[in-house]
């Protein structure tokens, strides 16, 4: 298996582990890889009155995930949850942009609305402007 097929695979297993974990905390996945001309979301979820697109981010270890997400990967997710999102959106619903990292041996790290206010908050101590 070529190493760009291995990723690809590591990608859906992460993938799918993230949909079962947003399954067990409450959330309905109704969406996945959902391609558009401005970039993919992995997975499109919804809790109540909120739609989540979902970048899911698997690495090998748990100190890579510090590294996994960045303002560029940010706005390719909101870039195309603007394109789709009237398709998964009611009028009255809150859309968000969630992270769900992944690691062996780790448990899911589920990031939610990760911009607010056109600023990326990928962890709790750092805070990016989104140029």
């Amino acid at each position: 298996m070529s190493n760009r097929a291995e990723r690809e695979a590591r990608g859906r297993r992460g993938e799918n582990l993230a949909a079962w974990y947003l399954r067990f905390k409450g959330w309905r996945i109704i969406a996945r890889r959902v391609k558009t001309p401005r970039g993919e979301i992995d997975l499109i979820a919804r809790r109540g009155r909120v739609v989540a697109f979902v970048e899911v981010k698997w690495r090998a270890t748990a100190a890579d995930l510090d590294f996994a997400i960045d303002a560029y990967r940010l706005r390719r997710v909101l870039a195309a949850a603007e394109a789709v999102g009237h398709r998964y959106a009611k009028p009255d619903d809150q859309q968000q942009i969630d992270v769900v990292l992944l690691a062996p041996g780790r448990l899911p790290r589920h990031m939610a609305n990760v911009l607010v206010r056109g600023q990326c908050r990928t962890d709790g101590n750092l805070e990016r402007e989104i140029e």
